[in-house]
């Protein structure tokens, strides 16, 4: 079988206020080309439009609820892209099955774990498969000593070890639909599982081919 790579795509890339078609064209023909060397699995989130959604009601669990199924419709819509047809995989399970049977599987948060998230799902799925590395999709270069957004002065780190990341983000405060690089559920996994993590930007498609080729890239590697 081909080597497995997992994809958390930021909910934030496909939605960012409406439907991206453009990235999206331009994503879709990223994968099909990476999709003849290797197994992918994209694991979509909520982004903007859980975020939304999320403001008009009260209780974590609701908001939480919430966010799970409109990761789950935006994996409908990115399986729509390549013309995925079959179920939205819902278990660890049937994410086994689907990709030892195709080259592209497509899901959102599995089940409906209140304060597991699209970003853990994904990790989760990397340990289970024992995926040859986890590739966090988001709309800034990497993981940065303060958010880039904000403070113009923030500095991109290309590499941290397992306990230094788990240690950054422990020191979060988990909300239902929060917007970090990578949240708490997905770092305690992948420190857990050791499981080598990439943090790319991924609207700089030059910049993952190179990441692929193996030449020099921006971005970080947590290992």
């Amino acid at each position: 079988m081909k080597v497995v790579i997992v994809f958390s795509l930021g909910g934030s890339l496909i939605v960012p206020d409406k439907v991206d078609h453009d990235y999206l064209t331009k994503f879709k023909n990223f994968i099909e080309k990476l999709n003849k060397k290797y197994k992918i699995i994209i694991v979509t989130g909520g982004g903007k439009t859980a975020r939304e959604y999320m403001k008009e009601v009260k209780g974590d669990k609701v908001k939480s609820l919430i966010g799970i199924m409109t990761t789950k419709l935006n994996a409908r819509l990115i399986s729509g892209l390549f013309n995925i047809t079959i179920d939205i995989p819902d278990t660890l399970e049937e994410v086994k099955k689907q990709i030892e049977e195709n080259n592209l599987v497509v899901t959102g948060a599995l089940g409906v774990q209140p304060h597991m998230t699209s970003d853990g799902n994904a990790a989760e799925i990397a340990e289970y498969l024992k995926a040859k590395i986890f590739i966090n999709l988001t709309n800034v270069n990497g993981l940065y000593d303060k958010d880039p957004r904000k403070y113009k002065n923030s500095k991109l780190i290309s590499y941290v070890d397992y306990k230094s990341f788990n240690d950054i983000i422990k020191k979060i405060k988990y909300e239902a639909g929060q917007h970090f690089i990578l949240d708490q559920a997905a770092a305690e996994i992948i420190t857990r599982s050791k499981t080598e993590t990439a943090i790319l930007n991924g609207k700089d498609f030059n910049n993952l081919n190179r990441f692929f080729d193996k030449k020099e890239f921006i971005g970080t590697i947590i290992s």
